[in-house]
């Protein structure tokens, strides 16, 4: 064995080599759990995985062929860092659906907007620097920040959003100690995990907050227009140009598959991302982002986003009506668009400590402690209702009741606790309990 072998450790001999950021790369807390949970008899509540199904291949087989016989030699070809212009004015149409009014030569084509997130960050966070975020917050994210040596300060969230009070407190307290607040990043539409909206008041305020102290807004919009019953308020960056990078995909209204999303910047921080982005992947997929190009230019698009809404609005009030039925005791979102359910559980009892059992039971959920950077939400539960069908919804949470109820009978048994005793009279909760975090 070398003497550079020697330096690593028993499982990995280059252990000592890797950067100091490489720390911030680390496995999700169940992932390994989840590959038992792929099994087909678990029932999974956890991942965010679009229902694909509800697209109808012959109009992505359309697009494919157009695209392979009418500009083949383009689509397999090296493209441009910054994405193919009518792609972009094609992008600019999906973005006025939310208000937002802009350029073209604004909008930076990635590969998925996890992956301009990716470059944001990259971008502007250095050791030490604070990302403002909401608690909870998308766990994807904060491994990305995490992994550019930056720590998450949670703001808390009510059933209207994160509470501009609280952020205002936040910000005050870490420049009192002399930290440096790069980023606000916020989902402020049906909001990963909790499910909740920013209201529209609550955006206008934010946005100053933010002008008032020189933060940058990351507004990350993945499921805006998968509302059910009303339109969602407008995006942040309808009202603010300046100060707002705005990042959306096409992964939730019509494939993850495609890997294609964008992020909407300031002219100056447009011009570094286009550098960020040609050195990471040279360039995005040519051939992505012309057959969505060509899907967009000659499939009922909308329509096809209506379909989408009609589907995850029937799995949600299955979720909802399950958890009413089996799970009175709890509180619970109750999610206007998107994906996700936040549920609370009883306070003796740990989501992360539970998995175990509950995925032996063949049920999955994702414990609440993934969206959070300091060890919260151990009380706390993210449902997922985009990809299984009602009927395996009202199976799982039938499932999760078993888990539930055994984790509560073994603490009354072994502890003493009156466990059932100390959920708020056992009232049924249909809407958000006062703070979601």
């Amino acid at each position: 064995m070398t003497e550079q072998q020697q330096a690593g450790n028993n499982l990995d001999p280059w252990y000592h080599h890797y950067s100091e950021r490489a720390a911030g790369l680390r496995a999700s807390e169940v992932r390994a759990l989840f590959a038992v949970a792929s099994r087909p008899e678990v029932v999974s509540l956890a991942g965010g995985m679009p229902f694909v199904s509800a697209l109808p291949q012959d109009l992505v087989i359309d697009a494919m062929d157009r695209v392979m016989v009418e500009q083949g030699a383009v689509a397999l070809q090296y493209g441009s860092g910054q994405g193919i212009p009518r792609f972009r004015e094609q992008i600019l149409e999906v973005m006025a659906l939310e208000g937002i009014s802009a350029n073209a030569d604004d909008v930076v084509v990635t590969t998925g907007s996890q992956h301009a997130l990716e470059l944001v960050s990259k971008l502007f966070l250095d050791p030490g620097d604070i990302v403002i975020a909401e608690g909870p917050s998308y766990v994807t994210a904060m491994v990305i920040f995490r992994s550019y040596q930056a720590d998450v300060d949670h703001v808390p969230m009510d059933e209207h959003g994160m509470i501009p009070e609280a952020l205002r407190e936040h910000i005050a307290r870490l420049r009192a100690t002399g930290r440096t607040i790069k980023l606000l990043y916020t989902v402020p539409t049906f909001q990963n995990p909790a499910g909740v909206t920013l209201s529209w008041e609550r955006r206008l305020e934010i946005l100053e907050i933010a002008r008032e102290n020189g933060i940058l807004v990351l507004e990350d919009n993945p499921y805006g227009l998968l509302y059910f019953d009303r339109k969602a308020p407008d995006a942040m960056r309808s009202v603010e140009e300046d100060g707002v990078i705005y990042l959306g995909t096409f992964s939730k209204t019509l494939a993850p598959g495609f890997r294609m999303g964008w992020a909407l910047a300031p002219h100056a921080i447009r011009e570094k991302l286009v550098l960020a982005n040609e050195a990471a992947v040279l360039s995005p997929s040519s051939f992505s982002q012309l057959v969505i190009s060509e899907y967009l230019s000659r499939a009922d698009w909308k329509a096809q986003i209506d379909t989408f809404r009609g589907v995850y609005a029937e799995r949600k009030q299955a979720m909802v009506s399950a958890l009413g039925e089996y799970l009175p005791q709890l509180s619970w979102t109750n999610p206007a668009g998107g994906f996700y359910v936040w549920v609370t559980l009883p306070e003796p009892l740990d989501s992360k400590a539970m998995l175990p059992r509950a995925v032996k039971e063949l049920v999955a959920y994702t414990p609440g402690t993934a969206f959070y950077a300091d060890g919260n939400g151990r009380q706390n539960i993210r449902l997922s209702f985009c990809y299984p069908t009602p009927e395996q919804i009202r199976l799982g949470i039938r499932r999760l009741t078993t888990v539930i109820q055994g984790e509560l009978d073994l603490l009354e048994t072994f502890a003493g606790t009156g466990a059932l005793d100390m959920v708020q009279g056992g009232a049924q909760f249909t809407s958000p309990p006062p703070n979601v975090s």
